[in-house]
């Protein structure tokens, strides 16, 4: 009588517990993507370039400073343009969270995006009338009208609303309906 367990047969190389298989990767890059992007690393380098003639070379370049905080103002609003378009701002979304799915939801929030459209609309035509008045308004370091940096700000504007509104129109083609509805989720057993 053998008493001697048999040895476990080897699994084969194929066998996977745990099958994972990753997506397709689609990186798109819009008008606003870009030039947040050059925005971005130019404001990088004016700052570095900034700290290191004050504090390594001892001897501070003059302009760095004010172009340095007009690169921030147009990143922040070319920047909104590229929020605008993920639906990625700030939001409260507590009492749309706590509506179940159905006409009183998609209602809030199609008011949620028109309030939100009208607000780009009118930051777009007051940043317009910003860039009439500081034409003539010169930069404190080079002889330039300050209506160049409103310009770029007046630009971000106008790409919000641009984005708001197919922002709207993708959500009202859809009825306003969330694809990640606490509803439609799994949930666990």
């Amino acid at each position: 009588m053998n008493t001697r367990p048999k040895p476990a047969a080897a699994p084969d190389d194929d066998v996977h517990l745990i099958v994972a298989q990753d997506e397709e990767v689609i990186i798109e890059h819009y008008p606003e993507d870009w030039i947040a992007f050059v925005l971005f690393w130019a404001l990088a380098i004016i700052v570095f370039l900034q700290f290191f003639t004050r504090y390594i070379m001892n001897d501070s370049l003059s302009w760095t400073e004010e172009i340095a905080r007009y690169g921030l103002m147009s990143l922040a609003f070319i920047g909104g343009a590229v929020v605008t378009r993920k639906k990625a701002h700030i939001a409260v979304e507590l009492v749309s969270n706590l509506m179940g799915p159905g006409p009183m939801r998609a209602a809030l929030l199609a008011l949620v995006d028109f309030i939100t459209l009208g607000f780009m609309a009118l930051l777009a035509y007051f940043s317009l009338t910003i860039v009439e008045r500081m034409h003539y308004q010169r930069m404190t370091v080079f002889e330039l009208p300050m209506s160049i940096v409103y310009g770029i700000v007046g630009l971000g504007c106008f790409m919000m609303l641009a984005r708001q509104i197919q922002v709207v129109w993708r959500n009202a083609r859809d009825g306003w309906r969330r694809t990640h509805d606490v509803t439609e989720q799994i949930h666990a057993d």
